[in-house]
Formats: C-alpha cells, sequence, structure tokens
C-alpha cells in the first residue's frame, strides 16, 4: 500500500527489514547500547555484520526516544538510524517518545541529505506498544513533518497483514485530518 502524505509517499508493506535495497537507509528498532539483541537489532546487527556493532560502541547508551546513524556496512543501505523506542507502559509519556522517534528519525535523514528510508514499527515487538496506537502516534509524527525538503519516501516494514492494514488506515486517517492529499 501507497500513501501520499504531502510531498512524502508512505509505504505499508510485509517483510524483511534487512532485505530493502533501494533505500538509502533502514531503521534499527534498537536497545539502548545499541547491541545486536534479538528482534529487529539483532536481525540489522547479523545483515550488517560486526562492524556495525563495533560503529555503535561509542554512541551508546541512548534513551528513549533518541536516534543515531551508523553507516550499513553489509546492508543494502548506505545508513542505519538506530532509535530506542520506549517499553509500553514503562517509559512515560508512551506516545511523546514514540513521536520523538519518528521525529528525530525523520531529522537525521533530512540533516543527511537522505531521501527513502525503511522502518519497522518501533517498540511493537518486545516493548508491547499496542499496533494500532503505534501507527497511529506514527502517522501524526510523520505527518507533521510533512515538509521535509530532501526526504520523499519511507517505507513502513511490518510483520503481518494485520500491521500493514493498521499502518495504512492511520496515515489515510492523519492525511484526510490534515487535509493531505493521500491515495492507495
Amino acid at each position: 500500500m501507497q500513501i501520499s502524505v504531502g510531498a512524502l509517499v508512505v509505504e505499508c508493506v510485509e517483510g524483511d527489514i534487512t532485505s530493502q535495497p533501494g533505500f538509502d537507509a533502514v531503521v534499527n528498532a534498537a536497545n539502548r547500547d545499541l547491541l545486536p539483541g534479538g528482534g529487529v537489532a539483532g536481525a540489522i546487527h547479523r545483515a550488517a555484520g560486526p562492524e556495525l556493532a563495533a560503529a555503535c560502541r561509542p554512541l551508546a547508551p541512548i534513551r528513549p526516544g533518541e536516534a543515531v546513524l551508523t553507516k550499513g556496512f553489509a546492508l543494502p543501505n548506505a545508513y542505519v538510524i538506530h532509535c530506542l523506542g520506549p517499553v509500553y507502559g514503562v517509559d512515560e509519556p508512551a506516545a511523546e517518545l514514540l513521536a520523538r522517534c519518528y521525529r528525530n528519525i525523520l531529522d537525521i535523514a533530512e540533516r543527511g541529505g537522505l531521501t527513502s528510508l525503511a522502518t519497522p514499527a518501533i517498540s511493537t515487538g518486545i516493548f508491547g506498544y499496542p499496533m494500532a496506537e503505534a501507527a497511529r502516534v506514527a502517522a501524526r509524527a510523520i505527518a507533521a513533518k510533512a515538509g521535509l525538503q530532501r526526504l520523499r519516501r519511507i517505507r513502513f516494514v511490518l510483520r503481518g497483514e494485520e500491521a500493514v492494514r493498521q499502518h495504512a488506515e492511520a496515515f489515510l486517517e492523519i492525511a484526510r485530518k490534515e487535509g493531505l492529499e493521500s491515495n492507495m
């Protein structure tokens, strides 16, 4: 699914975040120490190779809502934007921290001159953020930055058709509410 939100094209697809050729960066749903770990972080570190962990070491620790940039190493992407999302029910205010994640990701992409990025649904795995609620937070945060100069394409790489549907609905809803052009 593809939705125009202002000048941004937002895609919602089911897939593997480590297999996103054609995108300048992928987003890592990182842990505070930027270590390989499990889930998305583990998959990205395995695909990028051991150089990624070495590049992350001096940037850690990060706090919920913060994001940092490294090279992509063996990934098909030049860069990785690492962001620590909130643990739902622990890190509060969760919605503000999650929105800050997306704002920081977009700011890093814009400052770096990136035109495209692929991201998972941050905090929805082991951090327990409910998918539909996380999708609405992401949609609002991204729509608020729809006037970016360089970034033109964001792909949400999700697990399962239900996650794709919830993200597409959230972006369509925010595009309509904000009066931004939307199409599917």
